[in-house]
């Protein structure tokens, strides 16, 4: 069982185990004294580790809201989405690939634009909202955004669609 150690040591005075940066044999963590200046902040150590999974459905989602996107993934992909989402288990991670490091990340995005919209716009923007999603809510620095536009979606499909789900 861990037992927490105290610094006795008073202000001002020194000791093995109170000066900067010595640490006990068993302890994780250096003993460092701290200062009481109000400009300084004290922060825990640590480490923050993020899962691919999860910086993939922040892109996925920050892609989804940009005006001008239908939808997320190639064709295959999309008919799979479309089950789940029956099941109302939708993946917000189709059509993202992410590939994450230590300080910096990196996403593949696969969109189908919406007609008439101009495709450029609607990539650099898809570019710029994953972005600013990634670097807000996982602190990562986005080295590159690779968007593939792999289809146009017509008003006419979802006619056509309409017509053979009321035939079938």
């Amino acid at each position: 069982m861990a037992t927490e150690e105290k610094n006795t040591t008073p202000a001002g005075a020194t000791s093995a185990a109170s000066a900067p940066h010595a640490a006990s044999p068993s302890s994780r963590v250096d003993r460092v004294q701290f200062s009481t200046d109000a400009n300084e902040t004290n922060h825990a150590g640590g480490r923050t580790s993020v899962a691919e999974g999860v910086v993939a459905k922040i892109a996925g989602i920050a892609a989804r809201e940009v005006g001008g996107v239908y939808a997320l993934g190639g064709g295959g992909a999309r008919a799979l989405g479309a089950i789940r989402e029956a099941m109302n288990a939708t993946d917000l991670t189709q059509g993202v690939k992410v590939e994450v490091g230590e300080t910096q990340a990196a996403a593949d995005i696969t969109i189908v634009v919406d007609y008439p919209a101009p495709i450029q716009t609607v990539a650099e923007n898809v570019r710029t909202a994953v972005t600013a999603a990634i670097t807000k809510m996982v602190g990562l620095e986005v080295v590159e955004v690779n968007v593939d536009v792999n289809d146009v979606h017509l008003p006419t499909d979802d006619a056509d669609d309409d017509a053979e789900s009321r035939v079938s």
